[in-house]
């Protein structure tokens, strides 16, 4: 019977792991060597007066916070699979609440790690770090601290409004002051995980990667992280960047619909009240705001000036970048008119993006969209990055799921590949994918390393060359493709 008690014991204390913080004691769990931590809050709840406000700081709490299941996600339309993304890509349908700052670590406990910081996508109006695919075990047994973060979406994360900017100087962008809260938290305390502070890489897809730009742009996020690594995405994207006005009349817009007077009204509202009035038609998506604050008024200029956080940057796409926002149908005839609009280059345009029949103005579509929401943003982070920046193309088709729809190299499908996550998307996964996953995977922890993706047997991944460029390109065969793609994008560059 003492033998029992005792293994039971010597159990309980290897699945559970204690740690001091700055705001008290935590209690995780342990698996498969993996000190696991979930639902740590790292800044105050944003609710009550404190929405649509800069996050606080996280109070004090006496006695051990079981940090072992994530926290709620934040407020959003619930989530429910759709199109090609299952339910491996989706949050959690329940609970979704305004209390929603808190973050994860997955560690080996091993001492200076370097740290890597996963920021989810969603559109800026969806999402959360408990998504199956954001699994962050099998990076830590590559040797980081993985860290995932929640932030605010949508209404509650990013409307701007008069009030709210006489209120605090400026308004919106809550979403990424919450993560610059988390990466000042991370400073603090991803020491006592195993972490080094010194040595912080900041990485996500799609609105993941468009919060990363966000914090390399962002004068509030100097010295709190030292390399990027952003999927398919950008602040340089060809999607609609506001001004502080304009992001003022979209607050001004919601305020009307939900007949209110003021900011303090509008606070008395439940979360699901404005959630649902943010649906509206006329109100449009909340998205990103250069408020002169968090973000420059002007975005190409402040680079240009060489004054964004400089840093390794690591940045891609996935071929199927071009079809996920949808495809109008267009004739030749008018594909071929509205290329005019370039001009005298017009002629230029349709030599490097030719098509004679549907089928290829469909194609170009694609490519145009692919390079306008992801290849440009690449391509001109590396061009104003004055340290090494390493580009890539995901074209690999994951394997066949029975029943399920081909979607191709979709987007976000990198994601399980980079992550090391295959194995919690139920797909019947062959050689060749689990082969991928720890050939990307190993290239991502290299970088967050040392900032140079390079190691070990991988194939040798060459910096993005000024005016040439070396993409490297991850397939069904791995290798490094000079010169891919330049033409078109010194093109689409001057517009």
């Amino acid at each position: 019977m003492k033998l029992l008690i005792s293994l039971l014991l010597l159990t309980l204390t290897a699945q559970s792991q204690t740690l001091n913080i700055s705001n008290g004691k935590i209690q995780g769990s342990q698996h498969n060597g993996i000190a696991i931590f979930k639902g740590i809050p790292f800044a105050a709840p944003p609710i009550g007066n404190l929405r649509w406000k800069a996050p606080q700081p996280a109070a004090n709490w006496t006695g051990v916070k079981n940090c072992t299941s994530f926290s709620a996600s934040p407020i959003q339309n619930k989530p429910a699979p759709f199109y090609c993304w299952s339910e491996e890509f989706i949050a959690k349908p329940e609970p979704l609440s305004e209390d929603c700052l808190y973050l994860n670590v997955w560690s080996s406990e091993k001492k200076q790690q370097p740290v890597f910081v996963w920021i989810y996508g969603g559109g800026l109006n969806s999402g959360s770090a408990n998504c199956a695919i954001y699994d962050g075990e099998e990076m830590a047994k590559k040797g980081v601290v993985f860290v995932s973060i929640n932030y605010r979406v949508g209404v509650l994360g990013f409307m701007a409004h008069p009030e709210l900017t006489k209120e605090a100087g400026t308004s919106g962008n809550y979403g990424f002051l919450d993560q610059i809260a988390a990466l000042k938290w991370i400073q603090q305390n991803i020491a006592a995980f195993g972490g080094d502070p010194n040595n912080v890489t900041i990485a996500g897809q799609s609105a993941g990667a468009f919060s990363v730009t966000a914090i390399i742009t962002s004068p509030l996020a100097k010295g709190l992280f030292h390399k990027a690594i952003a999927q398919s995405g950008g602040l340089f994207s060809k999607m609609s960047l506001q001004n502080l006005e304009q992001a003022e009349a979209q607050g001004i817009k919601l305020m009307q619909k939900a007949n209110a007077q003021s900011i303090a009204d509008l606070r008395k509202k439940t979360a699901l009240e404005l959630q649902q009035l943010s649906q509206q038609a006329g109100i449009g998506g909340f998205g990103t705001t250069l408020d002169g604050y968090m973000l420059p008024k002007d975005l190409k200029g402040f680079f240009q000036q060489g004054l964004q956080n400089q840093t390794p940057i690591l940045t891609g796409w996935v071929t199927g970048d071009g079809s996920f926002l949808g495809n109008q149908s267009v004739t030749v005839e008018a594909y071929e008119k509205d290329a005019q609009k370039y001009g005298t280059q017009a002629a230029n345009f349709l030599s490097l993006f030719p098509a004679t029949n549907p089928e290829q103005v469909k194609e170009q579509q694609q490519k145009l969209t692919l390079l306008g929401f992801a290849g440009l943003p690449a391509h001109l982070m590396a061009r104003y990055n004055p340290q090494n920046s390493y580009l890539y193309e995901f074209a690999h088709v994951p394997t066949d799921k029975p029943g399920f729809p081909n979607y191709g190299a979709f987007h976000t499908s990198d994601v399980p590949y980079a992550l090391h996550t295959l194995h919690t998307w139920n797909r019947p996964w062959k050689p060749i994918d689990l082969e991928l996953e720890n050939t990307i995977s190993s290239y991502w922890v290299n970088f967050a390393k040392t900032g140079n993706p390079n190691g070990g047997n991988l194939p040798e991944w060459k910096p993005y060359e000024k005016g040439y460029g070396n993409i490297m390109i991850l397939g069904d065969q791995v290798n490094l493709k000079a010169g891919y793609l330049q033409k078109e994008l010194a093109f689409l560059e001057q517009y």
